[in-house]
């Protein structure tokens, strides 16, 4: 999406014509119309699914499954309903700036965006409600929680030190991950502001191997050094503005929270790197953690040596059950990045679920691309901003969690 010419976007618009016109007709309006999910008094309906995975698939998003598809859904159900109830407008005029500013990451005007979209069976009204929310949730979380974020000058200072081209920084981090499927969302958080809390490293062991659902659970949760480059982008400045043995506030994941202690931090010689791109593949098992979904990964895990291996693994099932991208870390679902972090390329994690813990994910990290050294000069003020932006960031995924558990909501498929 960001980038994205001209070129690039009519592209995608030809293909994915040409691929409706070759695709049966699926549905009727009963079919389309027909309920697919609830968020307390809202529906959601075929057609937004639909309309959705389309929308994805004409920007060249590398994953626009219906399962992801509809969770964003949600999520969006959520955050148009506690916006409106905030009181946060959105004026016509600002509406427009943000769908021209949209077009123009694709060198369009929104006129002509819109065209593109609806040849391609993109109803206009998808693309506006895509921006609508987007905007509006923005302002909504900078209302609420701007005041609570304060960017001190030790923490630019610490993350510039963090992206000098003559020294690299890693940490030494302790880690876990405890399950928190809907009916334990309570009692996990409860658990976690306890674990939050340890003041010793062996205090926060114990923790790991007693509640982590992760591979480290036996080593109490003590992974190797780490360069902080491979870290989410969202978990680095929370990890920097640590001081050694103090642990993060429970951070919501998927399906899940994490917490994090850091062990000690030190600065290495030569150049950091940075990553343009993380490229992985997530393989989805049904059964969540139990032993035949487990049992599943294990065979497929001794199976499989790199992400290409796994196109055999799932040859002839539904083509939602393997995805593979390539994203700018940033990008990255953060659960998903925590678990790459860790990895070498052609290894696998299974600490990840789906579907409210229905669904284990098989996750290969296939590869890193780089980024090509360029000489340019750091400047405080947009390391701030990218500071600021990442702890609202944070906040906005903690109400996401906070107002999913509170809300009812039923999927009918």
């Amino acid at each position: 999406m960001n980038g994205m010419t001209m070129k690039n976007f009519i592209q995608s618009v030809v293909l994915i014509c040409a691929a409706l016109m070759l695709k049966p007709t699926v549905s009727t309006a009963q079919n389309l119309f027909a309920k697919v999910a609830q968020v307390d008094d809202s529906v959601i309906t075929e057609f937004e699914v639909q309309q959705r995975i389309r929308f994805l698939q004409v920007m060249g998003a590398p994953s626009s499954s219906r399962v992801e598809v509809l969770d964003e859904l949600i999520k969006d159900r959520l955050r148009d309903g506690t916006a409106i109830q905030s009181g946060v407008i959105l004026s016509p005029e600002d509406l427009q700036k943000g769908l021209s500013d949209f077009a123009a990451r694709s060198e369009l005007s929104a006129d002509v965006f819109v065209e593109g979209l609806e040849s391609a069976g993109v109803a206009s009204e998808t693309f506006r409600d895509f921006v609508a929310t987007s905007m509006v949730w923005r302002e909504y979380i900078r209302a609420r929680y701007g005041n609570r974020v304060r960017i001190t000058d030790d923490e630019i200072d610490r993350s510039m030190s963090s992206i000098g081209t003559n020294t690299s920084i890693e940490v030494l981090v302790s880690e876990i991950i405890i399950p928190a499927p809907p009916e334990r969302v309570e009692a996990v958080n409860e658990q976690a502001e306890i674990i939050a809390a340890s003041t010793t490293e062996a205090e926060f062991s114990d923790y790991a191997r007693r509640f982590s659902a992760t591979a480290s659970r036996g080593n109490g949760g003590r992974l190797k050094w780490l360069p902080i480059t491979q870290m989410p982008p969202s978990l680095r400045p929370i990890l920097l503005a640590l001081a050694p043995g103090q642990v993060t506030a429970p951070l919501p994941i998927p399906d899940a929270v994490a917490l994090f202690q850091l062990r000690d931090i030190r600065e290495t010689a030569g150049a950091k790197i940075d990553y343009a791109a993380i490229e992985y593949a997530a393989y989805y098992i049904a059964g969540g953690r139990g032993p035949e979904a487990i049992g599943r990964a294990r065979a497929i895990k001794a199976q499989v040596d790199r992400c290409d291996d796994l196109y055999g693994i799932a040859k002839g099932q539904p083509q939602s059950l393997l995805d593979r991208g390539s994203l700018p870390p940033s990008e990255v679902p953060q659960d998903i990045a925590l678990e790459l972090a860790k990895l070498d390329p052609g290894e696998v994690s299974t600490a990840l679920t789906r579907a409210n813990g229905e669904t284990l994910v098989f996750l290969m990290l296939c590869g890193r691309t780089p980024v090509l050294p360029e000489d340019q000069e750091i400047d405080r003020a947009t390391v701030s901003a990218q500071l600021r932006n990442q702890r609202l960031s944070a906040f906005s995924e903690a109400l996401l969690e906070e107002l999913r558990a509170e809300a009812t909501i039923f999927v009918y498929e």
